[in-house]
């Protein structure tokens, strides 16, 4: 009965529920729908307010801007490897399974999930810098991008590290600020494993057995991909480190079921940030690492874009020399930057770098739709896995790191212990219980 209290534990079992229903009465489960949006939406409400105290508290107490200068270098630089070792692996795993082969896709006749008007999606890079700029600074907030926020909470950040005293009453309000947004999350959370009933159930009901079944192959491909990933690629990413890969799923393992069951990284973020910094990590590194990589570093995205660009070519029998798969490689690097992960999202990257490119069919995309929802799933957990272990690696890289609240959480499988009940505001230890 103890372990029904724990979080994950509610959300796994919700998902069941969910699964469940959506196979025995599809028409009650694609109701349910509105019962993710819903958690989501409350969970976005909080995406600025979060970026903001987070960022802005952690420049203002890194006091060296050597030290911030040499972390953003070092964070830049390793979003772009470990993204293009993504696109990699996907790229690779399709063609040596060949997951579309065969397939003889007729695009012109009628798709069972229409596509998108896509007319104001192509990729423009001009466009995406200035993008960043918010009109005002509190418009920054208001949307659903997270660059902006982080943009505007970077500026403050920096003029607040350059400025204020130690002793100023601003930093204890930000301090009290981040107290009470945090209460507020912690609130919300409870309802996780509702909103993760409603997006499983919505998406188990809708896109049932034809469709799973006939792109069933493509749908293991993937996942067999994003396994290779996350245990070659960022397994050995933070063995380099001397950090285990175990121990950081340990760690994370809640936010990661959180991820997996609505379908959006973005239901994660806001625990992640309180997770990582009580797992012995810099909270100026999680202040301007974990925000970044949900723009730079979307490891999932990547996947799922090299992974769709492989199976539709071969489904739409549309051969790519190896010199247009590696065009189409750095094209994916720009387009697969920018916005959160928010379910849906790698889709409409992948149909928008594929409408600038044409380099397939039109409409081949279609094929991707019906089971987006499935792919999404692994998709938005690679994305919490991918950016928890680049603040890991970054913070042990810069030294930042506290080995032993590290492997404490780790042994208490994410419930960090800490020396003094005044390290972290009460409402965050309630929602790490």
């Amino acid at each position: 009965m103890k372990m029904l209290g724990k979080l994950y534990i509610q959300v796994l079992i919700a998902m069941a529920l969910a699964i469940a229903l959506g196979l025995a009465a599809p028409a009650v489960a694609v109701k349910m729908q509105p019962l993710g949006t819903a958690f989501i939406a409350l969970l976005k409400m909080l995406l600025g307010p979060i970026i903001f105290f987070t960022v802005v508290r952690g420049i203002a107490h890194i006091g060296d801007f050597r030290r911030l200068g040499r972390i953003g270098v070092k964070t830049l630089v390793y979003f772009e490897v470990v993204s293009t070792l993504a696109m990699l692996v996907g790229f690779v795993v399709v063609s040596l399974v060949q997951p579309g082969a065969g397939l003889h896709a007729n695009l012109d006749g009628n798709l069972s999930h229409p596509v998108p008007k896509l007319a104001d999606s192509q990729f423009d890079t001009v466009e995406f810098l200035l993008a960043i700029i918010p009109k005002t600074l509190v418009s920054a907030f208001v949307g659903d991008q997270i660059l902006p926020a982080l943009f505007v909470s970077l500026l403050v950040g920096i003029a607040l590290a350059a400025c204020a005293k130690p002793d100023w009453i601003g930093l204890r309000l930000l301090d009290e600020g981040q107290t009470v947004v945090f209460k507020l999350l912690s609130y919300i959370m409870r309802l996780s494993p509702i909103g993760a009933f409603g997006a499983m159930a919505a998406a188990v009901g809708s896109y049932g057995h034809s469709t799973l079944l006939y792109l069933l192959r493509y749908i293991l491909t993937y996942y067999a991909s994003v396994l290779i990933f996350i245990f070659l690629v960022l397994g050995s990413v933070a063995a380099l480190a001397g950090l285990s890969l175990l121990k950081i799923l340990k760690i994370i393992k809640e936010e990661a079921i959180i991820a997996m069951g609505t379908a959006s990284s973005e239901a994660a973020f806001p625990r992640l940030v309180t997770k990582l910094e009580k797992a012995g990590c810099d909270e100026a590194v999680v202040g301007f690492v974990l925000p970044a990589g949900y723009s730079f570093n979307i490891d999932g995205a990547c996947l799922y874009m090299a992974c769709g660009l492989g199976f539709l070519a071969q489904a739409t029998d549309t051969p790519l020399s190896l010199g247009q798969q590696l065009s189409l490689l750095g094209v994916m690097l720009l387009t697969s930057k920018g916005g959160a992960g928010a379910a849906g999202g790698a889709v409409i990257k992948l149909a928008a770098t594929l409408q600038s490119v044409k380099l397939l069919p039109d409409g081949a995309i279609g094929l991707l739709f019906g089971i987006d929802r499935v792919l999404a799933i692994a998709t938005s957990t690679v994305n919490v896995i991918g950016n928890s272990v680049a603040v890991f690696v970054i913070s042990r890289w810069e030294g930042l790191l506290d080995r032993e609240r590290f492997d404490a959480c780790a042994r208490d499988a994410g419930a960090p212990r800490l020396s003094s009940p005044a390290e972290t505001p009460q409402p965050l230890q309630e929602d790490l219980k």
